[in-house]
């Protein structure tokens, strides 16, 4: 019987570089196996691919509090380094699958197709998946990715010259050896023919370097393919993705029925250092869930509207909804994961339509008026659901369903074709992005995505002010230095900002002007800076008198608090 028959065993023994080239071959393997993947995905549906739909199911499950913690650690990054952090975890067991081949071959592939088989269901069990088909790009690349470690192995122990008669790669049966193989072996060498043995030993070398280098073509050059195809169905993108551009690039926004107030003068200040009053689209903050920008096409995108206290379901187009009554509104954001002096805050002139409005057409009442619905859950098109207070939302703040950021469409980023707006809380209970349904229901009956992971139910804006220039650990000039920054308590108001150096008194602030309560305020302190290390702190007062209070919590369950400073050396 020829050993090379049996798939379960090497055909010799492995060497240490047989076992490097295994765990590379794992390595190769895996990577080959993704960039299938990927490919298929671009075309089928990029969330459909196994580091997102396994990232995302992942993310689901983390603790809330090592969410906020990779959100203050790694800031909008957070994801990059989830995904790469996977894909290290897939490195280590790929070279462990390369190894497990090198003894058992077809069961180191067979390891490769059930990693498929767990992305496959990551993917067809994620909130976003409505078909069997996202399993596709997870089973099609496990498919290459187990083939391809196959045919390596096949490769690498390859049966060779001079390998050793008793060793697993004998020409023969341990039964044919014994009953004259090697008794004729012995003969020959005991005739004086040893310098056939040393012959055979040098074929043997030979033949493995000629197997380790066709290992390493194959290897190459599929990583190679795979890294082209996977480049070019990036590239090209997905039909989907093509078309959602497309919608985006063709939509005109209308005219506002109801224009948003002009900026006061005074209201935008030009302090080197200090956060502009209206962030740029491209510096504004993104904190959300998605591994994968949800690109959705605006000519297929509905909103449904629907639940307790609604008269009939209500269906609309975007097209629908941009014929309605139109309002601009300036309104400020800002994350609950935010700390003390974060960065997760901007400022932004919003388009859409006012969602009470919408809300009232449908037979829907707040609370106050008895209406059975206290809460409103808004779902995005990625599984997120977001529960906002229905009283909120119909207190005659601007509260809006928007289709528009500072003059042009929502970029993907941000939401596109619409999401929510809602001044005054924080956007974790109201800022929902790539809306595709509004359900009308109650708190106790339905907890909405962050509710079980520890954060609260409701949770207004809370008073916050930040230092942004000096920078923390500066060392600005003796003389005159200009201390500015922003404070903002949306729908309250910011009264009153305050500065004191080291442990000196509380010296108000200059405020710029107001634009409206729901906008921040900028803010600047001119500083006679001696020589020396000094602490600068703010702290404001909003709109009801109420001032920040000094001790700082942290961010769960309902935002942070406490006051900014900074520390900074004058030279």
């Amino acid at each position: 019987m020829n050993a090379t028959s049996d798939v379960h065993r090497p055909v010799r023994e492995a060497t240490r570089t047989d076992r490097l080239l295994a765990a590379l071959g794992g390595l190769v393997a895996a990577y080959v196996s993704l960039a299938v993947a990927d490919l298929v995905a671009s075309r089928v549906r990029p969330e459909a691919s196994p580091v997102v739909a396994v990232g995302g199911a992942f993310v689901d499950r983390t603790p809330a509090a090592l969410k906020d913690w990779a959100i203050r650690t790694f800031g909008e990054d957070d994801k990059a380094v989830l995904q790469l952090g996977i894909l290290l975890v897939l490195a280590l067991l790929a070279v462990g699958t390369g190894l497990l081949a090198l003894r058992r071959r077809a069961l180191g592939s067979a390891a490769v197709g059930a990693f498929g088989v767990l992305g496959a269901l990551a993917a067809v069990t994620r909130p976003d998946s409505d078909s069997a088909v996202d399993a596709v790009p997870s089973l099609v690349g496990a498919a290459a990715g187990a083939l391809l470690l196959y045919v390596l192995m096949g490769r690498l122990l390859a049966p060779r010259p001079g390998a050793g008669a008793g060793s697993a790669s004998g020409s023969g049966t341990a039964a044919e050896n014994e009953s004259g193989t090697a008794t004729g072996a012995r003969a020959e060498n005991e005739s004086g023919s040893g310098s056939m043995n040393a012959t055979g030993a040098g074929a043997g070398t030979r033949a493995a370097r000629a197997d380790r280098r066709s290992f390493l073509l194959v290897a190459a050059s599929t990583g190679l393919a795979a890294t082209g195809a996977a480049a070019l169905g990036r590239a090209v993108g997905s039909p989907a993705e093509e078309n959602a551009a497309a919608s985006r690039a063709a939509l005109r926004l209308p005219r506002p029925a109801s224009p948003a107030p002009p900026v006061p003068a005074g209201a935008r200040l030009t302090v080197p250092g200090i956060s502009p009053f209206v962030t740029p689209n491209r510096d504004f903050y993104r904190v959300d869930t998605a591994l994968v920008v949800p690109k959705v096409d605006a000519n297929r995108w509905r909103l449904r509207l629907h639940g307790t206290g609604v008269r009939e379901d209500l269906v609309l187009t975007l097209r629908d909804l941009m014929a309605r009554r139109t309002v601009e509104r300036d309104i400020t954001l800002s994350c609950v994961s935010n700390e003390v002096g974060g960065p997760y805050v901007g400022n932004a002139r919003w388009l859409g339509v006012p969602l009470a409005d919408l809300l009232r057409e449908t037979g829907v009442r707040p609370p106050s008026e008895g209406g059975p619905a206290d809460q409103l859950v808004a779902r995005s098109v990625d599984g997120m659901t977001i529960g906002t207070p229905v009283e909120d939302v119909m207190d005659g703040r601007d509260a809006l369903l928007a289709f528009g950021m500072n003059g042009e469409p929502l970029p993907f980023e941000h939401g596109f074709p619409v999401r929510m707006v809602v001044p005054g809380l924080y956007g974790y209970v109201s800022a929902c992005k790539w809306i595709e349904s509004i359900e009308l229901t109650t708190f106790d009956a339905y907890d909405a995505y962050w509710v079980p992971r520890g954060w609260a139910a409701e949770a207004p804006v809370k008073t916050q002010s930040r230092i942004d220039t000096p920078r923390p650990f500066g060392r600005p000039a003796a003389g005159t230095v200009m201390v500015a920054g922003v404070a903002w308590a949306q729908h309250r108001g910011v009264r009153r900002v305050e500065v004191r150096v080291d442990d000196g008194p509380w010296r108000e602030a200059r405020l710029a002007a107001e634009d409206t309560r729901d906008t921040w305020r900028q803010w600047t302190y001119p500083w006679e800076a001696a020589p020396g290390r000094h602490t600068l702190t703010v702290r404001a007062t909003d709109g009801t008198g109420a001032t920040q209070p000094e001790r700082r919590t942290e961010t769960m369950p309902d935002g942070a608090q406490g006051w900014h400073s900074v520390v900074v050396t004058v030279e």
